[in-house]
């Protein structure tokens, strides 16, 4: 959605999520000149190529998206478009230096009315000149923030190399080499976390692409644990096996399940795989950290609930930056897991769980908090189909920004 726009033909996509997120992406492209022709179930359709985006006329609200404002942040950077950029209250929280910060040093101008370093912004246009050259390196991986200079660079036509600590999730490098732009990176994961962006001798010109979307690993993960606590096989078709998203398989891995992987065609670079989920007689503990975590780093809700049932102490660790989500998600995984009955140790970027195996005295029972956050609201609906629990999610709604339906597929597993 935030992509295609910018190609010089048309694009044409299938499988399109119904997210609130994917919502809030398609919105603020539209407030840009974007245009979009979607089915009447908005699963699918047209997205225009060549058109100019031109700066709107009111506010571009990026709903709970952080992914939209940091990636739009390098879009407005690099053509020099004057807008406002705001999101809900859970948004306006999260911090936007490490984004802001750099798209300054290539040139961006901003204003931050309340004075600090979080939405809402003003992007102001550049009086005069090109933007300046960049050589990045952040003290913390990050996807998107590597992905917003990029597309500051792809926009304003100037080259960009990020050089991050550890590798993070290469999506954008993936979609923008299909359509043919020059990014230099390593889609193996082989070596360092660099990515170059050179448009020198490039005539600019990006392809639309035809593109059945492929499922989101992240959403899956959820899926799998509920095969998991519910002991019900899964089979999920068709799913992004980015190597760069799949390490949550090694997880569950860990703890005695079974994953069976067939491997299909890649589309628009990104690998593809369906997989079956086939859940263990006992839920071993596990243990992840250090490089394991931006591969994962959204789906660790979901491994802190499966924790909850292992038969000893699990440990995730390294993973500060759940702290600065949604919602602090170390804070609130404990918070839950506590009123559960369940004993953690939380620390500063982690957390440890001592799981209640079957056998354990005392169900899983009582009310738990989603805090606004949809994959914690996820993570313990899935905790709510081990046998014998009762658990109720303050906010299930809230799941809708990035999995609706989610609950309707949950009961598939009490059948």
């Amino acid at each position: 959605m935030l992509f295609a726009p910018l190609a010089g033909s048309d694009s044409t996509v299938a499988n399109l999520p119904g997210g609130e997120d994917v919502r809030s992406s398609i919105r603020v492209m539209e407030g840009l000149g974007a245009k979009f022709s979607l089915d009447d179930g908005e699963t699918g359709g047209t997205i225009r190529g060549g058109c100019r985006l031109r700066s709107p006329v009111g506010t571009l609200d990026c709903g709970n998206a952080g992914t939209t404002a940091r990636l739009v942040s390098g879009i407005l950077t690099g053509l020099g478009l004057k807008a406002r950029l705001d999101g809900d209250a859970s948004l306006r929280t999260r911090p936007m230096r490490r984004v802001f910060y750099p798209l300054q040093a290539m040139g961006a101008r901003l204003d931050l009315p309340g004075g600090a370093y979080t939405l809402p912004v003003q992007f102001r246009p550049r009086a005069t000149g090109s933007l300046r050259t960049l050589v990045h390196r952040p003290r913390v991986a990050s996807a998107q923030v590597k992905s917003a200079l990029l597309l500051a660079g792809l926009t304003g036509g100037i080259r960009v190399e990020v050089k991050e600590p550890a590798l993070s999730r290469d999506h954008t490098e993936r979609m923008l080499g299909a359509m043919g732009a020059p990014v230099d990176f390593d889609p193996d994961r082989r070596g360092e976390g660099r990515v170059i962006l050179d448009p020198s001798g490039w005539d600019g010109e990006l392809a639309g692409f035809t593109l059945d979307i492929p499922g989101d690993p992240s959403s899956a993960a959820f899926l799998i644990v509920a095969g998991i606590l519910a002991r019900r096989s899964v089979h999920l078709a068709d799913v992004s096996a980015n190597p760069g998203r799949t390490a949550f398989l090694d997880l569950v891995e860990q703890t005695g399940t079974t994953v069976e992987r067939e491997v299909h065609p890649p589309r628009a670079g990104e690998p593809v795989q369906s997989w079956t989920v086939k859940p263990p007689d006992r839920v071993r503990p596990f243990s992840v950290g250090g490089a394991d975590i931006p591969r994962l780093i959204d789906e660790l809700p979901a491994a802190a609930v499966l924790a909850a049932v292992a038969d000893g102490v699990s440990e995730i660790r390294d993973a500060a930056e759940l702290r600065v989500k949604e919602t602090d998600r170390i804070a609130a995984i404990a918070a839950n897991l506590e009123a559960l009955g369940v004993e953690v140790d939380e620390r500063v970027d982690g957390i440890s769980v001592r799981g209640r195996a079957p056998g354990t005295p005392n169900r899983l029972a009582g009310a738990v908090r989603a805090f606004g956050d949809h994959r914690i609201a996820m993570a313990f609906g899935a905790l709510g189909l081990v046998t014998g629990a009762g658990i109720e999610v303050d906010d299930p709604k809230v799941a809708d920004i990035s999995f609706p339906g989610y609950w309707k597929e949950l009961k598939r597993f009490k059948g």
